[in-house]
């Protein structure tokens, strides 16, 4: 007798159907479970979770404010040849190609079809805006006139006229229906970057277009603190290219003027644009162009793009 109720008291649970099995596993009535756990076990593992995901927020709330005292809204912590892109700028060119078409540097229209190049100059409209905007001029916040004998100072930036960009203007839609298309150049910014001047205009880098050098030295003899300027070309890069290429004008001047640099990051700076304004490129030839910006501290390198930009232009 004692055998059987010994068997009886080990006997394994009466086994249960899906249905059954899932409704006990959601509420068991005999031991006041819900999902497995009494209320106090969900109570404490709850607490557990709570406190520890408390902890880790805590934890990288304080190292985040920790990183930001380490940073400067003005100023990148590493600079020029401490930082990723060193201290050798590069140049930029607008319009650029649609974003569809991140890789090319074809600037290809129709100047007889208005829905054609408009697409380009309207470009040019949104690049430009901020430079047309009132606020940005002169006399301004912390805008200023500035020129080679006056340079900002503390604080101050200088203004950029858009008028002296003319003809590369939107009012003639950058000449662009006139097969004679104007590209602008921007020097890439890079904080605290200072030109170095070339000095002694008749030792000019023998690599220089002889047609700069002409320009640099009729520009000084006129006024000697023009040296004080990034220079700028540009060429065809072939000889077919030079051939097709054409004439070209840059306004307001053939380069950046120093007094532009360095770049600090004030409020409201504007990057100085020089507008490239090709007279006459052959029409339906595909011209491989190339601009550099000259400086002694500028060093060129074509299959990097360093000191230089390369883009083509086709104007059917």
């Amino acid at each position: 007798m004692a055998d059987k109720k010994a068997d009886q008291y080990y006997a394994p649970p009466p086994k249960l159907g899906k249905w059954e099995g899932f409704v006990t596993f959601l509420w068991n009535g005999e031991t006041s479970q819900f999902l497995g756990r009494t209320a106090g076990s969900w109570a404490k593992i709850l607490l557990f979770y709570t406190l520890f995901y408390l902890a880790l927020a805590g934890f990288f709330t304080i190292m985040l404010v920790v990183f930001y005292q380490t940073l400067d809204d003005r100023m990148p912590k590493w600079q020029l040849t401490s930082s990723l892109i060193g201290d050798n700028p590069g140049l930029g060119f607008r319009p650029m190609p649609s974003d569809s078409n991140v890789e090319s540097t074809l600037i290809w229209y129709k100047a007889s079809d208005k829905e054609n190049y408009k697409s380009w100059t309207q470009k040019l409209d949104d690049f430009l805006e901020v430079y047309k905007s009132t606020s940005m001029q002169a006399g301004q916040g912390n805008k200023i006139h500035c020129d080679y004998d006056r340079f900002p100072g503390e604080g101050e930036t200088c203004a950029v006229d858009p008028t002296k960009w003319s003809p590369c203007i939107p009012s003639n839609d950058y000449k662009y229906p006139d097969s004679a298309p104007c590209i602008f150049l921007k020097l890439n910014k890079i904080y605290g970057w200072k030109p170095q001047y070339y000095n002694d205009t008749n030792n000019l880098p023998s690599k220089m277009p002889a047609e700069l050098k002409q320009h640099i030295q009729l520009e000084t003899n006129r006024n000697p603190k023009f040296i004080n300027t990034v220079w700028v070309s540009c060429e065809g890069e072939n000889p077919a290219d030079i051939e097709n290429i054409g004439p070209i004008q840059y306004f307001p001047k053939r380069g950046f003027p120093g007094y532009f640099f360095p770049f600090k990051n004030d409020e409201g700076y504007l990057s100085p644009l020089v507008a490239v304004f090709f007279e006459r490129p052959k029409p339906g030839v595909l011209i491989n162009i190339e601009c550099k910006a000259w400086a002694n501290n500028i060093k060129h390198d074509r299959t990097e793009r360093r000191g230089s930009v390369h883009f083509e232009l086709m104007v059917d």
